[in-house]
């Protein structure tokens, strides 16, 4: 399993925690999100022979939060 963390600039709120949820948990080969709302991070536990990092920062970035 691999995981990566995104700073992520936008969330403010528990709304912006199940957005990005919603948005990521979903996906194949992601299996855990933690969305830390103080620090701006969204921490993906994942496997990257089923889904790429490019792809999950996208997942972020549609929802509207700008990855950093």
């Amino acid at each position: 399993m691999d995981e990566v963390t995104f700073k992520v600039k936008g969330m403010s709120c528990q709304h912006c925690v199940r957005s990005i949820k919603g948005a990521l948990e979903p996906m194949p080969g992601v299996n855990a999100v933690f969305v830390d709302l103080p620090g701006g991070e969204v921490k993906v536990n994942y496997d990257a022979g089923q889904v790429e990092r490019d792809a999950l920062a996208k997942a972020i970035e549609e929802e509207g939060y700008e990855v950093q």
